[in-house]
């Protein structure tokens, strides 16, 4: 036990000021870089639109979740098939914070080389769509559009906008999937000592892609908190390709994403979809062993508290507390009393309805900025597991709202008293 907690430590300090840093860099990327200037770049069918959508959607820390609703909303503001698809694909796969992770842990080499990757898929996958995707014009839902400085907000500094946004819309998007992944990393770490499977072919071979390809699919896997995964297991013997494919072929697939993607833009765009994502991430994984065979060494994960310096130490506690104080507002959420007991005036309205169609908790605080902005509406609380949403205000609009929710993408399925 004492070492499971050692190296759970020893990955939180590794993983931390990287971290920190890359929420702040997508913070900036927020603030400085408006939906506006994306949308208008990306209409125009072919090469160009495909290129500049895949290199404007790779610093982005979208999840798989998160960026299937975002390329909808490209699409539906003009943006050409082959666009959306490379955005689609190229995004998950990286961006500002997973990169600063990927180099912390596994090397500047392998992040660099994920990067360009993403780009390569993302490019390939457009490419793919643009040719064979069929003549289809259909409008698409959109579940999360690309999330917007708030009008309220524009008197505060664009840094504090830009944190905001970074714990808030970010972090607290990926908190519960970044402590899971330190935990279970910190359990391969101490149940798999260095280069264990080292010796084995099929863990060593072309087998071995496949096998974590497969696996990699149907999760719902995140590109950042996964990394110390990636790391332990490539720690443990297996080939750093390895740790290129469950980072490539995770984040961009999973089962919610499949689906969706199948049921609204038709199983040739899905078939494009996945194989490009599987193919070009076994052959990039069998491509990066062969350039770089050296890279099999990851130093990083078990230098432990030995390299651990003041700014490390700083940055765990600080992304430690951030975490807990997220999951203590997650806990209140739970556990608070109803608000119209006490909390809002007598005279305020409540509206308790079941939505369906919800994936993670980006999805929620998409649609909590959507339904908070209609008029009337002073406070919206959702629950990701339950689907249960919870609005008060006053003169709320029924009709609005379930139309609000559906535009949005889902589904209301139950009206409460």
């Amino acid at each position: 036990m004492q070492a499971y907690a050692l190296n759970t430590w020893s990955i939180m300090l590794e993983l931390a000021p990287p971290m920190l840093l890359g929420l702040f860099l997508a913070g900036l990327l927020h603030v400085l870089l408006p939906p506006s200037l994306i949308r208008a770049n990306l209409s125009r069918p072919g090469l160009p639109s495909i290129l500049r959508a895949v290199l404007l959607g790779i610093p982005m820390p979208l999840c798989s979740c998160g960026v299937v609703p975002t390329a909808m909303g490209l699409r539906n503001a003009g943006a050409s098939r082959g666009a959306a698809i490379g955005f689609l694909i190229s995004t998950p796969q990286t961006g500002v914070d997973s990169i600063l992770v990927s180099a912390s842990f596994l090397g500047w080499p392998f992040a660099l080389f994920k990067v360009f990757a993403a780009f390569v898929t993302g490019l390939l996958g457009g490419l793919l769509a643009e040719r064979f995707g069929g003549n289809s014009t259909q409008e698409l839902p959109v579940s999360c559009p690309l999330p917007p400085v708030s009008s309220h907000s524009r008197g505060i500094p664009k840094l504090l906008e830009a944190l905001r946004y970074a714990l808030f819309d970010i972090l607290a998007a990926i908190d519960l999937w970044l402590l899971g992944g330190v935990l279970a990393a910190a359990a391969i770490t101490t149940l798999l000592p260095p280069q264990l499977l080292a010796g084995t072919t099929w863990a060593t071979g072309p087998t071995g892609l496949l096998l974590v390809l497969l696996l990699s699919i149907p999760l719902y896997v995140c590109t950042t908190s996964s990394v110390p995964i990636a790391a332990a297991l490539v720690a443990a013997g297996l080939p750093t390709g390895t740790a290129l494919v469950f980072l490539m072929a995770g984040p961009a697939t999973n089962i919610a994403t499949l689906g969706i993607i199948g049921r609204v833009l038709g199983p040739r765009i899905l078939a494009i979809y996945l194989g490009t994502v599987a193919g070009m991430s076994l052959l990039l994984g069998i491509a990066f062993d062969w350039i770089l065979p050296r890279a099999n060494e990851v130093q990083h994960l078990h230098q432990g508290l030995h390299h651990s310096g003041f700014l490390s130490l700083l940055s765990a506690l600080l992304l430690l507390a951030l975490l807990v104080y997220l999951l203590g507002l997650r806990i209140l959420r739970r556990v608070r009393f109803p608000r119209s007991s006490s909390l809002l005036a007598p005279s305020n309205e409540r509206l308790v309805l079941t939505v369906t169609g919800m994936s993670c908790h980006r999805c929620v605080a998409n649609l909590r900025q959507q339904v908070g902005s209609l008029p009337g509406i002073q406070e919206v609380d959702i629950e990701l597991t339950s689907g249960r949403v919870e609005v008060h205000g006053k003169n709320l609009d029924r009709a609005l709202l379930e139309a609000t929710i559906q535009r949005a993408g889902y589904q209301v399925a139950v009206w409460q008293a």
